[in-house]
């Protein structure tokens, strides 16, 4: 079993398109038993594939131990995906890892359910906060995808540092360029800079995802960025097996 995070110390650079897209992949390509864990208050994986329409405030939790994490597993609308969704109890996320002062609170309970799944997807919030030091002691491979723009970059940069500065082994980082519009003379000039840096488009078929309210795979499998991300899945893949 894998455990892959979707991070970002940004918002709004496309991480719940990343998620949802990665664990299509993962589920329907690979056919690996594979679930998507949504840690983001703001809940947008879970609205995009959830089966359940009700938001239970169940979501924090599964950390203090009051509910099992099985319980909270629900199939998702995409065959082979299961998925733990976000809502707004997470807010107080950050709160109760202080409290708890449990380090690998999250990489114990994602052990606790290797027996089930092969591939762990997580969407999670932005941000250094406490939920990001739990997610980056979890994870198997980090996936941060970068807006090709100086402020995104720098976020990217950040992130980089931030794992230096706290010593020891992490997990391996994968950036991806996202939103990518090759118009535009700064975007070209960042993938001229980071060639060997995967890249997802700009592309009103990754918009139509909020509409259709699935995976660009489910209705458009043979897209430009459909066939992006799958070959973003490749090289997850291969990155994963090389461990």
């Amino acid at each position: 079993m894998a455990t892959i995070a979707v991070y970002s110390l940004k918002g709004g650079v496309g991480k719940t398109t990343f998620a949802i897209n990665l664990a299509w992949a993962s589920a329907s390509i690979s056919k690996r038993r594979t679930l998507l864990w949504d840690l983001d208050p703001q809940a947008a994986s879970s609205w995009l594939i959830s089966t359940d329409s009700q938001s239970r405030d169940a979501a924090q939790a599964i950390f203090s131990k009051d509910v099992e994490v099985r319980k909270l597993i629900q199939p998702s609308t995409v065959p082979g995906l299961d998925l733990i969704a976000a809502d707004t109890s997470l807010r107080g996320l950050d709160h109760l890892f202080r409290e708890m002062d449990k380090k690998k609170r999250l990489a114990k309970l994602i052990e606790s359910l290797g027996r089930d799944y092969d591939r762990i997807i997580l969407d999670c919030p932005p941000g250094l906060t406490e939920t990001s030091e739990q997610v980056l002691r979890a994870a198997d491979l980090i996936v941060i995808p970068v807006i090709p723009s100086p402020l995104s970059q720098r976020a990217m940069g950040e992130v980089a540092r931030y794992l230096v500065q706290r010593g020891g082994a992490h997990a391996p980082i994968l950036p991806v360029y996202s939103m990518v519009d090759r118009r535009r003379s700064l975007h070209r000039a960042a993938l001229e800079a980071q060639p060997d840096w995967p890249a997802i488009p700009m592309a009103s078929t990754i918009e139509q995802m909020t509409v259709r309210r699935k995976p660009l795979g489910a209705f458009a499998p043979s897209s430009p960025a459909a066939r992006d991300f799958s070959a973003l899945w490749t090289s997850v893949e291969r990155q994963l097996g090389a461990r």
